[in-house]
This record gives structure tokens, C-alpha cells and sequence, in this order.
């Protein structure tokens, strides 16, 4: 799986002339032309992961409302290639949107199966993915995301292998679950009471979702025979910061994801991109300094993680932000997400790059 089917010809050429442009300059793709993509190759997998940033909460409309995603195209006339000539939501027919979720490792309920498209009430950061991943991928596309909100990097969504630890709050030590360990914690010394959830319950089912939609391919991206997990996309760290023990683990955690993510999916090449919360600047303290740390610890650019040099980036979204913070979804900005994917999709083309 890990052959690249997009020439390295036109992304070079498309990031030169990307680098080239100002700082605030209109965006620089260009309408989709409606054209299928060559299915004689491979379809270039991408799978979605986290709690509700990733889930997507972006308002659509009306209009007439600061902060839609009509009213910023509309009105402000921001991301030009969503519209046509006439006002309508474009539509990639070389990129297939695909959202399914459940809770847990229990059954799993499919949302999104179409081509990539402005469609529902709210939208995610997939959008600004899609269109930028499919502009410089000659190759079929999906877009697969699998994930919940309200979940933990280091409890529900713990991934396999990860150890137990031990870590002091307030003058006691709590053991913390290792993965398929119950309850979340308890303290040091005493029996746990078994809880009907484990660490890593919804890594578990996330995955095994995703899978399932790989294993009927055909029936999520039609005429598509054979695929290839390209990369992964992760935005999360919300429900982390209100436990200490939790925020302290996370960068190891986050490691380990990133891993146990490739060999899941036998993609030991693919790329990783995540995002940090938006309301959290650099410079912060606490729980949320530390998680936002621990995410751009983890961006091969830092040199901290030598085997992440030109495979995996982080995106920095404060910057990126209009206000509000992930646990109000930043009040249902759209520009938000729409920012904070297009930066992610642009990251992932980079790293597609520096093959």
C-alpha cells in the first residue's frame, strides 16, 4: 500500500504555485470540473478521526447569518470553488464523502455515502480536506470518517497496547486503565469496579467501522475495486483537558495512535495530520497547554519524533479560529471549520510533497 497514485509532477507544481501566493490572498482552487476520477487506480483513502471537532458542527445557513457557511461564501464571497457560475454548491465527483459513527463498539449507522458536496444543516472540517486532497490527487478519493463526540484520546479512544499508568491529584495516586482496562481510574491499592465500558472501547469501534466500509468498497465508492489508506486525520483533545492525568499522558498517547493507526490499517506510509483546539494559544498553562504541547511535539517538523520528518504535521488552529472554543463546537462557525480543514488538507498535500 504504499505506492502513490497522484504524479509528484503536478503536486510540485501545485504547491510552488500555492507558496506563491500572499499571505491573505483568495484561495487558489479552482471550481471542480465534475469530471470522474481514473478508477483504473487505486482509491486514495483518507479516514477522519476524533470527538466533535472532527464530527463538524459548521452551520450552513440562512445566509444572512455572520458565521454560515452561505454567508461567508455569499456574502464575503470566501472559498469561490464551493459555488458555481449560478450559486450552487459544487460538487467533486472524484471525491466520496463517507461518515458513519457509533458509539462504542456497538452498531453503526451511516450518515454521509455521496460525492463531496454542501449538503444538511452543518458541516465538518472535511470539506476544506476534500477539495484540497482531491485537487492534487490524480487518483480516486474517500474521505471516511468514523468517529463520536464527547470521547477522550486516553479513555475511549486509548488504542490497543497502550500500558496503565499512575499519576497523583490532589494528594492521591490513581491507577489510570490501560487499554481493555475498566473503570477509568481508581485509586492506587483498591479492587476497580468494573464499569460497562473499557479504555479503548470506541478506538475499537471507530476502527471496525471504517473497516467495514473498506470491506464492502464498492457500495461507498461506486466502481472502485481496490483502495490504499493514504493517510489519517485526527482533531481532538477536548475532553482530555478536564482530567490531569489524562492531559499528562496525552503526548504518549498521541504517539502511540499514530502507530497503532498505520498497523490497523496495514498503511505503515501513511501520512498523519492533526489539528489542536482553536481556542488554545501557545503559551497556554494547564491542561490545555500541555495537550496542545504534546500536538505539536508530535509535527515531524520539530525533530522531536526523528521517524515523523515528512509523514506527519500538525496544524496549529488558534490562529484559524473566529472564537468560541471546542466544547460550544466554536459556536457553530463554519469559517472555523472550513479554515481549520482547508489547513489540515493543505498540510496533507505537503506531506504527499516530501516524498
Amino acid at each position: 500500500m504504499s505506492q502513490r497514485s497522484y504524479p509528484m509532477f503536478c503536486l510540485v507544481v501545485w504547491a510552488i504555485c500555492l507558496a506563491a501566493l500572499p499571505a491573505g490572498a483568495a484561495d487558489p482552487l479552482p471550481d471542480p470540473d465534475g469530471k470522474p476520477a481514473d478508477m483504473s487506480k487505486p482509491v486514495q483513502v483518507y479516514v477522519l478521526l476524533g470527538q466533535s471537532n472532527m464530527l463538524g458542527f459548521g452551520k450552513i445557513g440562512p445566509a444572512d447569518k455572520e458565521g454560515t457557511l452561505e454567508h461567508a461564501v455569499k456574502e464575503k464571497s470566501l472559498y469561490p470553488y464551493l459555488v458555481d457560475g449560478e450559486g450552487n454548491w459544487t460538487e467533486r465527483m472524484d471525491v466520496r464523502n463517507v461518515r458513519v459513527m457509533g458509539s462504542g463498539t456497538g452498531g453503526s449507522k451511516v450518515f454521509n455515502n455521496e460525492w463531496l458536496t454542501i449538503k444538511g444543516r452543518a458541516i465538518g472540517p472535511e470539506v476544506g480536506i476534500g477539495h484540497y486532497v482531491g485537487h492534487a490527487t490524480d487518483a480516486p478519493v474517500m474521505l471516511l470518517k468514523s468517529c463520536i463526540g464527547n470521547r477522550s484520546l486516553s479513555w475511549d479512544l486509548l488504542p490497543p497496547g497502550s500500558a496503565s499508568f499512575e499519576f497523583e491529584d490532589k494528594g492521591t495516586v490513581w491507577h489510570y486503565a490501560g487499554y481493555k482496562e475498566t473503570p477509568l481510574r481508581w485509586e492506587k491499592g483498591t479492587e476497580p469496579k468494573k464499569i460497562n465500558w473499557y479504555a479503548g472501547m470506541q478506538y475499537d469501534g471507530d476502527i471496525a467501522r471504517a473497516k467495514q466500509v473498506l470491506e464492502e468498497l464498492g457500495t461507498y465508492y461506486p466502481g472502485a475495486e481496490k483502495y490504499e489508506v493514504a493517510g489519517f486525520f485526527f482533531w481532538q483533545g477536548d475532553k482530555d483537558r478536564y482530567d490531569a492525568g489524562h492531559a499528562s499522558r496525552y503526548e504518549q498517547n498521541l504517539v502511540h495512535l499514530i502507530k497503532q493507526l498505520r498497523k490497523d490499517f496495514n498503511a505503515p506510509n501513511a501520512k498523519f495530520v492533526c489539528a489542536t483546539l482553536g481556542q488554545t494559544a501557545k503559551g497556554a498553562e494547564g491542561n490545555e497547554g500541555r495537550i496542545l504541547e504534546a500536538q505539536l511535539a508530535v509535527d515531524g517538523k520539530t525533530g522531536k519524533y526523528p521517524e515523523f520528518k515528512g509523514n506527519v504535521a500538525t496544524v496549529y488552529s488558534h490562529p484559524l479560529s473566529q472564537g468560541g472554543a471546542s466544547n460550544s463546537h466554536y459556536g457553530g462557525n463554519a469559517v472555523t471549520y472550513m479554515n481549520i480543514g482547508e489547513a489540515m488538507g493543505q498540510a496533507m498535500v505537503e506531506l504527499m510533497q516530501s516524498n
